[in-house]
């Protein structure tokens, strides 16, 4: 992976945060962190990873919600999101695919899965034929 490639994680929860970040870290990805919504907001609009981890439950801002606001913004729709959570619904996936997500990603999936799922985002998003496909769901 040549340059370094940025994923913004936007998450509250210190575990998780650490979790993520330290084998994204191993793998070559360069991690940035937001603890809420709005923050996550604005990091995503001065840095522009090429990958946004987001939580659905924030303490400010709806994670549904802030995945719209970025696939409505000209400057940032382009970015894959992958949403990573702990609610395990069908109904949290679809309302993830309907606000535009690339993926839905559970929290307890195995790391390798998670690695996966960034790396191939990331690849499809650069690849001159890239568009907005079903998000997939992983467990």
């Amino acid at each position: 992976m040549d340059p370094q490639k940025t994923v913004l994680i936007i998450e509250d929860n210190p575990a998780s945060i650490k979790f993520i970040a330290v084998h994204l870290n191993k793998n070559g990805y360069r991690t940035v962190v937001a603890e809420n919504g709005f923050t996550g907001l604005q990091k995503a609009r001065k840095i522009r990873p090429d990958l946004i981890l987001l939580d659905i439950m924030l303490p400010d801002l709806d994670g549904h919600k802030l995945c719209r606001m970025i696939k409505l913004n000209r400057e940032l729709k382009g970015i894959p999101v992958a949403m990573f959570t702990s609610r395990d619904t069908d109904e949290d996936a679809e309302l993830a695919r309907r606000c535009g997500a690339n993926a839905f990603i559970l929290k307890t999936t195995h790391v390798n899965i998670i690695l996966e799922t960034v790396e191939r985002l990331i690849d499809k998003a650069a690849s001159p034929r890239s568009g907005a496909d079903r998000p997939e769901t992983k467990k």
